[in-house]
């Protein structure tokens, strides 16, 4: 064939050689090399038709190893004079493109022999390429080229032509392109070109120039976007020329534009602008560009800020601080100008929205000095204007407007982390304004955001914190009152509320927790000794405070073992005495002892005990249980009580004690799970007996929740297993018949969830149990209400925060093992049952990530359309939610059942329960996602059916039907 007269037989000839050449090209010896190098270059000569078949051999040849030295040359010789590349097909083009960039991987020192004539070959290759597949590995090969330092010659300008056409990329991939290609690939591949070397800028710079005041929003970001990266590799000497129209045309933008991308990508091209003229290294004998680019960018900017109609008072703060955030000696020059004149501004503007506008833009300025940190004595203009600018923070926390306040407190909180800024007398002032705006502040939001800067500020000043702030605060606690308050009043409430608040909230370093703490706890005891709905809620407040305080000092080792032992033996002891009074006294009644009061103190024990070191948190449990266990009081605080302590016993005066097992259940459920807890089969027999047998359901539910707990961290073996056969050995006559049958249910939802959440082969037993319950018609409800439970993130136990054995995917086990049994029981039970298995199913579904509910939908979706039919509002409620989020993600199959559905939710949105119309409108509203052909037939149906609900008695449904209605 290869000596065949006719070009086709011939290209057949080569094209078979070719094709055996890439199979085997690593196993050629060197000679052999030669010869088919010297045999394909003759034949770039040959007929067309034969062409592409040679640069297949060529492209093989080029990845040989053993390829001798020129021959690479050769090879790029001949294709440079003997093919016109831009005439081949794209496939043949790209060959040409593989060439030479595998000879540039392995052969460069042999390239750059060839000077700029390579250069000028590759040139003549890429001119006129098309096709995005190879512009993307010609724009690779230009930027090899220059990074490689190959030598450009006299060709700088020619190469940048050759690639500089393409700018900006118009470029959409054709719909389902197999290759993949998208226009931001190419983009970022050609800016990477355009800014890869500094010899570009004189025919760069005019073009982004010319690019950036077009009116294609594209042409300008993408011009932007490429200016910001040229600046990193320019220095002064490529910009020079180019500065006072480039200023121009960015100023010209901000000031004019509409889009915030244009002008977020303005400010980013200045800022790269203002860095790359600082970075710059001076001769003397050289003008510093800088300073008079600074200047233009002063002088067309800085009269703006004085315009008494404002108009321009934002973008031209924005190109100041754009400019003024590139570097040190930007941000002086531009604040020694700028911020004297924003003081004065403030000062001449009486009106409190012009007044925060100028705040704002001050703020900015402070921000950018944050990036240095120190203030420097010599060069800042900030420590020159320390007085006005403190004296503009101050005024603004003491002006009646809201909104300019909560500025000011954003400026204080960034003087006070600006080091050696604030002197002592500032530092008080600072101090006396927060207690201020946090304990008086007419608006809640000044009033948190008044504590928010106290807590970042609190660590910075800790002496000035807790010398200063913690004694006013305690003070205004203990007087309760503010001047005409009565006893009792809301404004006596409210303002001991934000003391509490404010106690906590600057709580954020060891030595403040110190001073702290103490207040928060003499208050605690202060507040017990009534038994009212106001020292209810008084007791519930300083919980709240302390739990936030345990959770701030958590990372720190020496706060939070202080806190520990501070705290919890305190509260323990508080709750002891009272109990204990209660056991003698029964009649006086103690609001420590209500479940709201200590359901609000577990949260704070339990934060006090999950980051403690092992050894440390050995150390306490050593003396929490034996207190419950045996009574053992010696470690309290204040520890006279008079009678025993036996939270364990019968009898019916120690049920105030019993109670307490919900503090034990607190801090013995937090523990790290490596830490070993003595007399612990005792403790599980004595919770076990409690939750079967006590009367009051909050004693038995944390008593039970206490077990579940401990059973979730037992070490597997054989004492684990003995527990739980007595607990299964309890529960089961007790879930038989009985007064107690509640409580034995809770015990055994509690224990299942424990050890489901571990994979505990015996979880499936009892889950079984659970199930065959669905169908007991006085336990049914509940049981399927437990299904959520089972599920659902637990606040106090067993919960990742408290170091429970939690394995990731167990609800999607519990689903795999318990929904085919939920399904087939269904369809089993009777008439007055079925609604028990709806609720349960419901439950589980809405628990499980919704990517494997999504999978199993079409076996699960008639049921749960079923379950809207059901009367039970909880099913209901649970099935709608569990609807909604499927309606957006799983559109083909919920099309299938477009006529049920629409029935069901218009049906729905007419229930007597707001929350389920609520539900129902939100399903109806997410239906109109589905595609438009399935919902055309319903439209006017539903418009119909929605113009009901817009009369709801309640705001919140009519808000929902118009969203909904709007929608169809």
């Amino acid at each position: 064939c290869l000596e065949n007269t006719d070009p086709r037989t011939r290209g057949r000839g080569i094209q078979l050689l070719s094709q055996v050449l890439l199979q085997c090209y690593s196993l050629l010896q060197e000679k052999e090399v030669l010869h088919l190098v010297l045999f394909y270059e003759n034949r770039l000569q040959d007929h067309h038709l034969v062409i592409p078949s040679v640069l297949q051999g060529l492209r093989a040849l080029s990845m040989c190893e053993v390829l001798p030295p020129g021959l690479a040359v050769s090879v790029l010789k001949a294709i440079f004079q003997e093919v016109h590349v831009q005439s081949l097909l794209q496939l043949d083009r790209h060959t040409v493109y593989s060439i030479i960039t595998n000879f540039m991987a392995t052969r460069e020192e042999e390239l750059k022999g060839l000077g700029a004539d390579f250069t000028f070959g590759f040139i003549q290759v890429m001119d006129g390429e098309k096709d995005p597949r190879n512009l993307l590995v010609a724009f690779q090969i230009v930027r090899d080229l220059i990074a490689k330092n190959y030598s450009l010659g006299p060709f700088v300008e020619e190469l940048f032509e050759v690639t500089s056409c393409y700018f900006p990329i118009d470029f959409t991939p054709p719909p389902n392109d197999p290759h993949g290609i998208q226009r931001e690939d190419l983009i970022l591949s050609l800016r990477a070109v355009l800014a890869s070397t500094s010899q570009f800028a004189e025919f760069l710079l005019p073009l982004l120039i010319e690019k950036m005041d077009s009116d294609l929003q594209s042409a300008k970001l993408d011009s932007l976007q490429t200016l910001t990266a040229c600046c990193a590799i320019y220095g002064q000497k490529e910009l020079q020329e180019f500065l006072p129209s480039l200023w121009s045309s960015l100023r010209r933008e901000v000031f004019q534009t509409a889009s915030e991308k244009v002008e977020a990508e303005c400010l980013a091209a200045l800022h790269a602008l203002s860095a790359c003229l600082s970075r710059s290294v001076l001769r003397s004998d050289t003008e510093d560009l800088l300073d008079s680019f600074l200047g233009s960018v002063l002088q067309d900017c800085r009269h703006h800020l004085c315009e008494p109609d404002m108009k321009l008072v934002w973008p031209s703060a924005k190109l100041l601080q754009a400019a003024a955030g590139a570097s040190l000696r930007a941000y002086h020059c531009v604040t020694h100008s700028v911020l004297p004149l924003l003081l004065e501004q403030y000062t001449k503007h009486p009106q409190s929205s012009q007044r925060r506008t100028i705040l704002e833009m001050l703020l900015g300025f402070l921000e950018l000095q944050q990036k240095w940190g120190h203030v420097d004595e010599e060069e800042s203009a900030l420590l020159s204007l320390r007085a006005p600018v403190c004296s503009v923070v101050f005024s603004a926390l003491t002006d009646p407007s809201v909104q300019l306040q909560l500025v000011g407190i954003r400026a204080l909180t960034l003087l006070g982390s600006l080091q050696g800024f604030l002197s002592p007398s500032d530092l008080e002032l600072v101090v006396d304004h927060l207690i201020r705006l946090a304990l008086r502040g007419e608006d809640s939001q000044s009033s948190e955001a008044a504590m928010e800067a106290a807590a970042s500020l609190a660590p910075v000043y800790p002496k000035v914190f807790s010398g200063r702030m913690v004694p006013r605060l305690e003070e205004e606690l203990q007087s309760g009152r503010a001047e005409g308050e009565e006893e009792g009043s809301p404004d006596r409430c409210s303002l001991r509320q934000r003391c509490l608040q404010a106690l906590a909230a600057v709580s954020t370093h060891t030595s403040i927790v110190r001073e702290t703490v103490p207040v928060l706890l003499q208050h605690l005891r202060r507040e017990q000794k009534g038994s009212g709905a106001e020292n209810i809620q008084g007791l519930v407040s300083v919980c709240q405070s302390l739990h936030r305080v345990a959770l701030q000092c958590q990372q720190d080792a020496e706060g939070c073992w202080y806190y520990h032992q501070t705290v919890v033996p305190c509260l323990l002891a508080m709750a002891v005495q009272a109990a204990m009074q209660e056991s003698t006294q029964p009649l006086l009644g103690k609001a420590l002892l209500e479940e709201e009061v200590l359901a609000a103190m577990v949260p704070v024990i339990s934060a006090a005990t999950t980051h403690l070191s092992p050894e440390l948190a050995a150390q306490s449990v050593s003396h929490v249980v034996p207190l419950f266990l045996d009574g053992e009081v010696s470690f309290l605080p204040q520890n006279s009580f008079p009678c025993l302590f036996q939270p364990f016993e019968d009898g019916e005066c120690l049920e105030a004690q019993r109670r307490l097992v919900a503090l034990l259940m607190a801090f013995v459920c937090s523990l790290p799970r490596d830490v070993a807890i003595p007399q612990q089969e005792r403790l599980l027999r004595e919770l076990l007996a409690l939750s079967c047998s006590c009367s009051c359901p909050f004693t038995a539910t944390t008593a039970a929740k206490c077990f579940a707990g401990l059973v979730n961290k037992h070490l597997a073996g054989q004492q684990l297993d003995e527990i739980l056969q007595l607990a299964v050995n309890r529960l089961e006559p007790g879930l038989a018949e009985g007064p107690r049958r509640t409580q034995a249910l809770t015990l055994l939802l509690w224990v299942t969830k424990a050890l489901v959440l571990r994979y505990h082969p015996l979880s499936s037993r009892l889950t079984d149990k659970l199930l065959a319950l669905l169908s007991d018609a006085e336990l049914g409800p509940a049981v399927a209400d437990g299904f959520s439970l089972l599920l659902a993130e637990s606040p106090d136990v067993l919960h990742k925060g408290c170091h429970a054995d939690l394995r990731i995917m167990f609800r999607q086990r519990f689903f795999t093992d318990n929904v085919p049994k939920l399904v087939q029981g269904f369809h089993g039970a009777g008439p007055d049952v079925k609604a028990n298995y709806l609720k349960g199913l419901s439950h589980v579904l809405n628990h499980l990530p919704k990517p494997v509910l999504v999978t199993e939908l079409p076996t699960l979706l008639p049921l749960l359309l079923e379950a809207l039919s059901c009367s039970d509002r909880v099913v209901q409620l649970s099935t709608l939610s569990c609807l909604q989020p499927l309606l957006l993600e799983a559109p083909q199959i919920m099309s299938l059942h477009v006529d049920t559905l629409v029935t069901k939710f218009l049906s729905l949105t007419c229930s007597p329960t707001m929350a389920v119309r609520i539900a129902a409108l939100r399903c109806a509203h997410a239906l109109a996602s589905l595609p438009t052909t399935v919902l055309l037939p319903y439209k006017a149906r539903v418009i119909r059916a929605l113009a009901k609900p817009l009369d709801d008695k309640k705001r919140l449904v009519r808000k929902e039907a118009v969203a909904a209605r709007g929608e169809w």
